[in-house]
């Protein structure tokens, strides 16, 4: 509980190795998590290769972690495993669709996130890449996934060089429903947002960005309609390269 309390996303990291037990320790953690029907249908591409790591840089944007840091986890979403399992035992997989893909994807956030909270607990720090879908075409070819594998997510690991401040986070009352869900009011969004909106890193990059709302930060800078349709026309591209977009009978 203390360690998921006091979770930082880490971005610069000291050049020690992780011991292979401790590592193993840690993604044996990560297949301890829940999985539909018990088929763990996900598969994590373990990097230390400094050369491979300089390829997959491109596909995070060169964010320095991704060579800096000694472990770059690659969750992918991996039907491939399970449906040759079936061929092999005389039965007949279906798998080939969207339903199933979404399936694997969460299996795969799943053990990710069980791999990144027994990692904290061995001192290490971690950091999400939410660029692995945007590249996920790419990030195929360099780690040589074959169909019915895509990757969902990127997980740096190894020791913190530094100790950021803990992330500020919506209050409880802001995402729990009791019993049905309650929409928000302007009122409740006004409240909720309030804190957030009044921080100072929150003025400062009101400051640099030349924005009147940090709201208009996320829409027109970081997370606009034009690359999120972009990047959506790419994923779906890649699901369908990966079989898993059949919508037939």
């Amino acid at each position: 509980m203390r360690a998921i309390m006091n979770h930082r996303s880490i971005r610069k990291y000291k050049s020690d190795p992780i011991d292979k037990s401790i590592l193993n320790d840690i993604l044996l953690a990560g297949t301890r998590a829940s999985t539909t029907g018990n088929m763990q249908v996900y598969s994590i591409v373990v990097t230390t290769d400094q050369e491979i790591k300089k390829q997959l840089a491109p596909c995070h944007f060169n964010q320095g972690m991704v060579t800096q840091a000694p472990v770059v986890l690659t969750f992918c979403a991996d039907f491939n495993r399970f449906n040759k399992w079936c061929l092999h035992r005389k039965a007949t997989p279906g798998y080939d669709n969207f339903l199933s893909f979404l399936t694997a994807a969460i299996d795969a956030l799943l053990v990710a996130q069980n791999v990144c909270i027994a990692a904290e607990d061995q001192g290490l720090g971690i950091c999400y890449l939410g660029t692995t879908t945007y590249t996920a075409e790419k990030i195929i070819e360099i780690l040589k996934l074959p169909k019915g594998v895509v990757p969902v997510t990127t997980v740096v690991v190894g020791y913190p060089y530094e100790t950021p401040d803990l992330t500020d986070r919506l209050p409880l009352a802001s995402i729990i429903h009791q019993e049905v869900y309650q929409d928000y009011s302007e009122g409740d969004i006004d409240q909720m947002y309030s804190a957030k909106e009044a921080l100072p890193l929150t003025q400062k990059l009101l400051q640099e960005n030349n924005k009147e709302t940090l709201a208009q930060i996320f829409t027109d800078n970081r997370y606009t309609k034009k690359d999120n349709v972009a990047f959506s026309k790419s994923l779906l591209k890649v699901l369908e390269q990966q079989g898993f977009m059949n919508n037939e009978m």
